[in-house]
């Protein structure tokens, strides 16, 4: 099962600001599919054999630091 994250986009946007969907992606940021919501995401990279993570604090989402996800 390959890990798979879930992000919120656009990325880099200020605190507050409108969620426009999210992506599932691979660890190298290609985007493996695009949802109106998290868990639609997350439903998906399941339903796929991934293991989707997401991030625990939004604006703190660096691939390479596991600190930085949680298991969804």
């Amino acid at each position: 099962m390959a890990n798979v994250y879930v992000e919120a986009r656009p990325k880099g946007r200020p605190e507050g600001s409108r969620i426009d969907d999210y992506v599932v992606e691979g660890h190298s940021d290609n985007v493996l599919g695009t949802f109106r919501t998290q868990k639609e995401g997350i439903d998906w990279a399941k339903a796929r054999g991934h293991h989707p993570l997401v991030a625990r604090v939004r604006h703190l989402n660096n691939k390479k630091i596991p600190d930085h996800w949680r298991s969804a």
